[in-house]
């Protein structure tokens, strides 16, 4: 069985579909799902909650995307404790930083990221990770606000080797998408096959990034599958294997 640890099933895209979608990837063997808040807005944490609320196999995280660090104050982020109290709130996230678009000031970015990484200390919980074009900023952030006793993924890593190597150093893990199965991802391929397998998590990050052959439409967890099967073959080993692997990294990291 394997588990879907990033996806948004619970946005718009997905209206009126969620409890297909969830039959698909049943069916596609994915035993779980973590519907990830934090995309757009405040609200997508309360969807993804009452989605892990509505269904034994889909689990939530809550936190704010980089984007919309400029919308994150006082209130959101009591709105978010509130919300980690629930017993199927597995991680603060996603949080993090994005140089790439900076559609939210990087000064700001790195203020609401620090937060985000108190909270997760503050509640025991382990960190959802967004970095893009950041990871010097981000691998500091995680070091001096985190103490060191974090605990965290960095989802859909699309790095180089020796970001890939600070995040392991810090004792997190990296997640893989359906970019490992298009053409022009050889460099991310490489760095597959130099982490070690019991690293790595694997997701979709629904709806986006859909993986060879579907690319170009719309992602579902039903597709990680997919995901699991190119990152067998990258690193020459059975998908039994990377689906045990990598459903064992995510009870290890989640408590679930």
């Amino acid at each position: 069985m394997l588990i879907d640890s990033h996806a948004h099933i619970q946005g718009q895209e997905y209206a009126g579909e969620v409890e297909a979608i969830i039959a698909r990837a049943r069916e596609a063997g994915i035993d779980k799902i973590i519907a990830v808040g934090g995309a757009g807005d405040l609200s997508s944490n309360h969807d993804a909650v009452a989605l892990a609320n509505s269904y034994d196999n889909v689990y939530a995280t809550v936190g704010m995307h980089p984007h919309d660090a400029k919308d994150v104050g006082p209130e959101e982020l009591r709105s978010l404790r509130d919300l980690t109290v629930h017993p199927k709130v597995i991680a603060v996230g996603e949080t993090g930083l994005d140089y790439y678009y900076s559609h939210s000031p990087h000064e700001v970015q790195r203020r609401v990221f620090a937060d985000f990484i108190q909270l997760a200390r503050e509640t025991g919980l382990p960190l959802v990770v967004h970095e893009r074009d950041a990871a010097q900023d981000a691998v500091q952030l995680l070091r001096s606000e985190g103490n060191g006793d974090l605990g965290g993924v960095l989802h859909c890593f699309t790095g180089n080797y020796e970001a890939a190597r600070a995040y392991l150093d810090l004792g997190f893990y990296l997640s893989f998408t359906g970019i490992i199965t298009f053409k022009n991802a050889e460099p991310l391929r490489d760095v597959v096959r130099r982490v070690p397998l019991e690293k790595m998590l694997i997701e979709t990050d629904s709806p986006y990034l859909t993986p060879v052959p579907h690319r170009g439409k719309r992602n579902e967890p039903a597709y990680v599958r997919l995901v699991a099967e190119a990152m067998a073959k990258i690193k020459a080993v059975s998908l039994e294997e990377v689906a045990q692997i990598t459903t064992d990294n995510v009870g290890n990291l989640f408590k679930i």
